[in-house]
């Protein structure tokens, strides 16, 4: 298969997604195999809450929207014009996928699959289902790509190299089982967001987005605040009201409950809407619920901090106030080369 019979592959899966919303989800005439797969699909939605309380349809449906976006012609183009696929011996990439939010190792899974090498696939029990089916439609689309692609039941045996997403924990494992193998280990990451009180409300809401998408739990989710001194936290609690109905969600609400009242019990003071708290904490990992905060006397301090701590960051949230940073409300629609823990996937898949 060449680069083009793949990207027109990934093309047609995305135009299949795109036919898919919480409020609306319609057939397209244009959609290839809408008659094998669309029906089953809605039902596979519409079940994922059961095989994975977290995953609700409207979280469903963002991942889905998300991946719909990222996968046109265009965004393609961008993403893969400044490598070089031509020299590339097909091996086989184990992949350990995490689960913590719907599909959060397609972008692996695209990548193996996009530069030529066949992808073996390790899922999380918490998302056993999704990925799978979309491997099944690339197939309808394009045939040969049946050769490439498999899902490992036990352990995974007899690939070439390792993609494996953890824990801080079982990245220590990862990193002794495959210290023979080309790998990328992840682990844990947190992502930031940097105030100065100028923000706009619009700009807030945005935040509030990036905090509470996926319930929290993904690497890309703000989960620490730093702030100025003296910093007015109303003006931030007036602008993620509109989020409070998370807490009618029993998973969420139970996390809440507990982790406030192990907050209260430590004596810890606390800002809390009832339905969020605030604690003022240097660590970058936060509880579901729960959003730590850090107060800063200049931007100079925390530009350093923020760079000394690299390795814990996958993003950062503010208006330009650091470099490199992303806007308010983007952190969970990243682009196709935006990569996780800023290892280029590609580039390592090539040097294979």
């Amino acid at each position: 298969m060449n680069l083009n019979q793949k990207k027109t592959a990934f093309i047609a899966l995305g135009q299949f997604l795109s036919q898919f919303s919480l409020d609306n989800s319609a057939k397209k005439e244009s959609v290839l195999y809408n008659d094998l797969f669309f029906d089953r699909f809605l039902d596979l939605i519409a079940l994922s809450q059961s095989h994975n309380g977290w995953f609700t349809p409207e979280q469903v449906h963002f991942s889905i929207t998300s991946w719909a976006e990222a996968l046109t012609e265009e965004n393609l183009n961008q993403w893969l014009s400044n490598y070089d696929f031509s020299t590339v011996q097909p091996k086989t990439i184990g992949l350990i996928l995490a689960g913590n939010i719907p599909l959060v190792g397609f972008h692996d899974f695209l990548s193996v699959l996009i530069s030529g090498h066949n992808v073996m696939v390790k899922t999380s029990s918490n998302d056993q289902k999704l990925l799978p089916f979309l491997a099944e439609y690339l197939i309808a689309v394009e045939p040969n790509l049946a050769e490439s692609i498999t899902f490992a039941e036990g352990k995974l045996e007899n690939f070439d190299a390792v993609i494996a997403t953890g824990s801080n924990n079982t990245a220590r494992y990862f990193e002794y089982y495959f210290k023979d193998k080309p790998s990328i280990i992840r682990k844990n990451r947190n992502s930031v967001a940097v105030l100065n009180g100028q923000e706009s409300k619009e700009d807030l809401i945005g935040l509030g987005e990036d905090i509470f998408r996926y319930f929290g739990l993904g690497c890309r989710n703000v989960s620490k605040l730093f702030v100025p001194r003296g910093y007015d936290f109303k003006l931030f609690f007036d602008a993620i009201y509109e989020y409070g109905d998370i807490i009618y969600y029993e998973k969420y609400a139970n996390n809440y409950d507990y982790n406030k009242a192990v907050f209260l019990m430590s004596l810890f003071p606390l800002l809390d809407n009832e339905f969020l708290t605030l604690k003022e904490d240097e660590s970058y990992a936060s509880p579901i619920s729960s959003v730590f905060y850090e107060f800063y006397d200049d931007l100079e301090t925390v530009k350093t901090k923020l760079l000394e701590d690299s390795e814990k960051i996958q993003c950062i949230v503010s208006n330009n106030l650091i470099n490199d940073s992303i806007s308010f409300g983007s952190s969970q629609k990243p682009k196709l080369w935006d990569y996780a823990d800023n290892v280029d996937t590609i580039s390592f898949l090539l040097k294979i």
